[in-house]
């Protein structure tokens, strides 16, 4: 039995819709400007075909096998669509989307650097406030032993 007609139509709009989207198509070309700092664009694909055909009854004098009284059509569709900006530079990398605000976990991560820095100084003052007190602490003791004094009963 021969190749149903309707598979190359298929075929066709498949190779089409691959060759118009590529992986450089999703993560774009990247762009470094003067200070070194480096941006991707990121981008949504999304695309869609759809084929069909139609057999027609048996004309007289052509083979059944044939295919002659095929009819069909196929199409296809693509949409690009911009959705961010990595950013990559000055020692870090950013994800900058276009279409909202970051979650809060986005922020979160964000801040977690920030955060940690703030808790580390935190903690050195009230480490040094600890020794401070203690020091002075015991310069009071010291203090309170020199000016105990003793009598011999008068």
């Amino acid at each position: 039995m021969a190749e149903h007609p309707i598979k190359g139509l298929m075929e066709t709009a498949m190779k089409s819709i691959k060759d118009m989207v590529d992986v450089n198509t999703i993560v774009g070309s990247p762009v470094e400007s003067k200070d070194g700092t480096v941006i991707i664009p990121i981008s949504k694909v999304s695309f869609g075909f759809g084929a069909g055909g139609s057999e027609f009854g048996e004309r007289s004098g052509i083979a059944p096998d044939t295919n002659a009284n095929f009819g069909g059509g196929s199409g296809g569709g693509a949409s690009i669509d911009p959705v961010a900006f990595m950013v990559v530079g000055q020692g870090q990398i950013k994800l900058l989307p276009l279409d909202k605000a970051p979650s809060p976990i986005e922020d979160v991560i964000d801040k977690v650097p920030t955060l940690l820095d703030k808790l580390t100084e935190l903690y050195k003052k009230n480490s040094s406030k600890k020794e401070k007190k203690e020091k002075k602490k015991e310069d009071e003791t010291i203090e309170t032993v020199e000016t105990v004094t003793f009598s011999d009963g008068e």
